[in-house]
C-alpha cells in the first residue's frame, strides 16, 4: 500500500471520526481503511487511536502525527496543482457542497459538463441543506446562499439574489393575505422554516419602511430541505420566504402569489466558499469559474431576464474586506 494513501486516510479517520466514513471519503471499504491504519501504526511503532464501538479518537501520539501529516497532504496537494498549473492539464478529485435547492437546479446539473470540459479531474458531489463545515469535512468549494462568517475562508460572490415571500391562493383564501409584516405575527400566519441543527434561520429579515427588520416567525412545522418547505406552500400549508428564481415559475402560473411586496425579505448572495489554501489550485479556479458563468445564466433564464453579473467577481474575504 502507498504511503502517502495510509496518511490521506489517518487524515479523514481523525477529521471525520469513524472508518466507514474515512473509506467512504476515500472510496475505499471500512476493512481497507482499517488495514491502511494498521500499517501505519506498524510502520511508526505506536498506536494512533483510541477505538470505541462507534467512534476512533486519536491517541497523543496520534494528535502529533495528524498535524504533520496534515502539513504532508497539503504540501503534496499544493506542488500537484503548481504542476497542473504548469502544464495547463489539471488532474486531480474536488469536494464541492450545495444546498439542496440550487445543488439539484444549477450545480449537480452542470457537473457532467464541467468534467467533459476536464476529463482528469474527479469531482465529488454532496449536497445538503445541513451546516456543512468546510474546513473539517475537506471542502474545496461550497456554492451557497446567505451570509457567512468565517475568517477563514474566503468568498467570491456570483450573483445577489432577490428573495419573495409567497404562499398558495387556498391557503390566502383560508388564511387571509397579511397586510402588513407585523400581521404575520399578530395573526399567527403558518410560516415554513429551513431549520436543522446549527441553523440560523429562526426568524425572517425583512425590509420594511421602518428599516431591515427581524421577525421571529413561527409555523406549525419545518424542513431541513427547502424543496419540501415549497412542496408544502404549493399545497396551501403556509408561506415561505424563498429565492426569487427557485419560485418564479410558480408566481408566474398562479400556483403562488407573492406577498408584502412592500415589505420584502432581505436579498441574499449566491457565492462559491473556499478555504484560503485552495486558492492557487487551478482546479478549484476553474471549477469557481465554470460555475459562475453557468449560474448567472440559468437563474437569468429562470428570471426571464439578462445576468447582473459577468462571471468574474472579485475575490474577498467572507466578512467583507478585500
Amino acid at each position: 500500500m502507498s504511503y502517502l494513501d495510509n496518511v490521506r486516510v489517518f487524515v479523514r479517520v481523525v477529521e471525520l471520526g469513524t472508518l466507514s466514513a474515512a473509506g467512504r471519503d476515500q472510496r475505499v471499504t471500512p476493512a481497507v481503511a482499517s488495514n491502511r491504519i494498521k500499517e501505519l501504526e506498524r510502520h511508526l511503532g505506536v498506536r494512533l487511536f483510541n477505538r470505541t464501538t462507534r467512534k476512533l479518537s486519536p491517541t497523543e501520539h496520534g494528535r502529533v502525527f495528524y498535524e504533520g501529516a496534515v502539513k504532508i497532504i497539503e504540501a503534496v496537494n499544493e506542488a500537484e496543482a503548481a504542476i497542473a498549473d504548469l502544464s495547463r492539464n489539471p488532474k486531480g478529485s474536488l469536494r464541492i457542497t450545495a444546498p439542496l435547492g440550487i445543488g439539484r437546479r444549477l450545480i449537480a446539473s452542470g457537473i457532467p459538463e464541467f468534467h467533459d470540459k476536464y476529463p482528469d479531474i474527479e469531482v465529488r458531489v454532496r449536497l445538503s441543506d445541513h451546516n456543512v463545515d468546510i474546513l473539517a469535512e475537506g471542502v474545496d468549494v461550497a456554492f451557497k446562499l446567505g451570509v457567512l462568517e468565517d475568517s477563514n475562508l474566503r468568498m467570491r460572490g456570483i450573483l445577489n439574489c432577490e428573495r419573495v415571500l409567497c404562499a398558495s391562493p387556498a391557503y390566502l383564501s383560508r388564511r387571509g393575505t397579511p397586510a402588513t409584516a407585523d400581521a404575520l405575527i399578530a395573526e399567527k400566519h403558518d410560516c415554513l422554516l429551513l431549520r436543522y441543527p446549527g441553523s440560523k434561520e429562526y426568524y425572517w429579515t425583512l425590509v420594511t419602511a421602518e428599516g431591515v427588520r427581524k421577525f421571529e416567525v413561527a409555523g406549525p412545522y419545518d424542513s431541513d430541505d427547502g424543496d419540501v418547505l415549497t412542496q408544502w406552500a404549493l399545497e396551501g400549508r403556509g408561506i415561505i420566504n424563498k429565492p426569487l428564481f427557485e419560485v418564479k415559475a410558480h408566481l408566474a402560473e398562479g400556483r403562488l402569489v407573492e406577498i408584502l411586496k412592500d415589505s420584502p425579505p432581505a436579498s441574499v448572495q449566491l457565492a462559491a466558499i473556499y478555504p484560503h489554501k485552495r486558492f492557487q489550485d487551478p482546479k478549484v479556479r476553474l471549477m469557481i469559474d465554470f460555475m459562475a458563468e453557468r449560474c448567472q445564466r440559468l437563474i437569468g433564464r429562470l428570471l426571464g431576464e439578462e445576468p447582473v453579473a459577468d462571471g468574474k467577481a472579485e475575490f474577498v474575504e467572507v466578512n467583507g474586506e478585500k
